[in-house]
């Protein structure tokens, strides 16, 4: 049975840590509220409608897929940040992306399109995946700008397995 409810909407830029910490603020104040008024609260039956079992999320499923869509990559970031982290291959080399965006931009999947202040953009099956905060392997979380700077980024590099 179910005692309170409370809702938050998902703002389009919340990752899961995001997410995670205004749940838990908002869950500390609905306590705290129904706690007040537990004398005058009612039980009702919790919902059956729109229940889904989540299995454990596993490191291959935060793999990036360059041929899929871009907003579902762009989704698969946010939903990945913070843990496990989505990943890709750069240069043969493991790469964390925190921080990515959906554009129209279309080109070879896993190719390279445009590298600058903006992002890393990086075509993927159906439009562009434009990646803005990252993290080498045993490195430290870099803007797009700081990895360019640091590292051989050219109109060849490929990203994906």
């Amino acid at each position: 049975a179910v005692l309170s409810m409370a809702r938050l909407p998902i703002q389009p830029d919340d990752t899961t840590g995001s997410l995670h910490d205004r749940l838990a603020a908002l869950g500390g104040r609905a306590i705290v509220s129904a706690l007040q008024q537990l004398d005058g609260l009612q039980a009702v039956p919790q919902f059956d409608i729109g229940v889904t079992y989540a299995a454990k999320i596993s490191k291959a499923e935060a793999v990036l897929d360059f041929s899929r869509d871009a907003d579902e990559l762009a989704r698969a970031v946010r939903a990945f940040n913070p843990a496990p982290g989505a990943v890709t291959q750069f240069n043969a080399t493991a790469l964390k992306v925190w921080r990515a965006h959906a554009t129209a931009d279309t080109g070879t999947v896993g190719a390279l399109l445009r590298a600058d202040a903006s992002g890393l953009l990086v075509a993927c099956g159906s439009g562009a995946l434009c990646l803005t905060e990252i993290q080498p392997a045993g490195g430290k979380r870099l803007s797009a700008s700081q990895f360019i700077a640091g590292h051989s980024v050219t109109s060849d590099t490929r990203f994906g397995a």
